[in-house]
């Protein structure tokens, strides 16, 4: 297989509570923490954790509160959120938390923000699905004008701020907090553009479809005003590495059905919670067949999308996703259902074995690690 040219990306990493078997949630978080230092020792930019209620997908339903711990451990580790759920939380609050953050932190803070896929979540917290897309605009807006420093009022159909108010902790202009839109369908890239948010997409999109939203972005974003250049684009991607692709292949296929089953659970995606909801109804088509991929048999595509393999099939994975346009690799190893020594493991193979080819700041560290990273650099 050719190895790819090579290009300087940026490589973050996924935390996550998540293992292979039963842990009490202390357990979990204490983990957490211990995996963000290991991942900031390795050489990565950030750590990024995700927000889910109520079940054992994921259990973080305050990422922020997670990553002030983290930023008293790991200073200078860049922190970030895949994503934040705007409908559940008050937009000041979410203001408020935010500044403070980026003021315990010398890191940078990446936050994607989104509007939800679980209806279960929505229906615990009282939130009218239908109102989802309304509050997410809504509560951008109100966020920037907080985050601006300057005293402000806001009138909205779901937020209001009537009277002036300025935000504290005060923000921090030389370190502004950088803000993602999730892609959770691809009709969601022009909206993401319309509000000045660059894409934060799945490699569970196939490329074509990936290049397609980063274009639909593009052009949105140039019709509005929105900045395109300077911005990261981010994909976030399933990571598991072994010697040979037979061997990942076939750990994958041991592995990721648990995961599966628990994605399957909490979105309730037998019962198709989104009929009816008309901002929702492409994730009713995408979700359609996420229960087959309970089949380890049936495993195959989706860990092709993903950077499932030995080192040379990942470096040629990831340069195929930088062709798309995507200069920013947000890489998942803590998958629930995985042991956590594989989920180690992986990142650090990853590091040593995979980015040294993309990245000028990982060569510095580890050198051209392989005979065939050093290829790459040359050429």
């Amino acid at each position: 297989m050719a190895e790819p040219a090579v290009r300087d990306l940026t490589f973050a990493f996924q935390a996550s509570p998540a293992s292979d078997r039963p842990e009490p949630d202390q357990v979990l978080y204490r983990d957490v923490v211990e995996f963000c230092a290991f991942g900031a020792g390795l050489g990565f930019e950030a750590a990024w954790m995700l927000e889910h209620h109520f079940s054992d997908y994921f259990p973080t339903p305050s990422p922020l509160l997670l990553l002030s711990h983290i930023a008293r451990e790991c200073p200078d580790l860049g922190l970030g959120t895949a994503v934040l759920v705007l409908p559940w939380h008050h937009p000041l609050r979410v203001a408020e938390e935010l500044s403070m953050l980026n003021n315990l932190t010398r890191g940078r803070l990446h936050i994607g923000i989104g509007r939800g896929t679980a209806k279960l979540e929505y229906d615990a917290f009282g939130v009218d699905m239908r109102e989802a897309r309304g509050r997410f605009a809504e509560a951008v807006r109100v966020i920037r004008l907080a985050l601006s420093g300057e005293p402000f009022t806001f009138e909205g159909k779901y937020y209001r701020v009537p009277n002036p108010i300025t935000l504290r902790p005060t923000p921090l202009p030389e370190k502004p907090v950088r803000f993602y839109g999730a892609i959770g369908s691809p009709g969601s890239a022009a909206i993401m553009a319309e509000q000045g948010l660059p894409p934060l997409c799945l490699s569970t999109f196939p490329d074509h479809l990936l290049a397609k939203i980063l274009g639909t972005w593009r052009a949105r974003a140039e019709e509005t005003g929105s900045a395109t250049a300077g911005v990261h684009l981010p994909v976030s991607i399933k990571l598991l590495v072994a010697d040979t692709d037979a061997e990942a292949q076939a750990l994958g296929r041991r592995y990721f059905p648990a995961y599966f089953e628990l994605q399957c659970r909490h979105y309730e995606v037998d019962r198709n919670p989104w009929e009816g909801i008309e901002d929702y109804k492409d994730f009713s088509r995408m979700f359609a067949n996420l229960r087959k991929l309970t089949n380890p048999d049936a495993l195959g595509p989706y860990m092709a999308m993903n950077l499932v393999g030995s080192p040379e099939t990942i470096r040629a994975r990831v340069a195929a996703l930088a062709a798309v346009g995507f200069d920013y690799f947000l890489v998942g190893s803590t998958t629930p259902g995985f042991p956590k020594s594989l989920q180690r493991e992986s990142l650090a193979r990853f590091a040593a074995e995979v980015a040294p080819a993309f990245s000028a700041a990982f060569r510095a560290r580890y050198g051209a690690a392989s005979p065939a990273v050093a290829t790459a650099v040359a050429g």
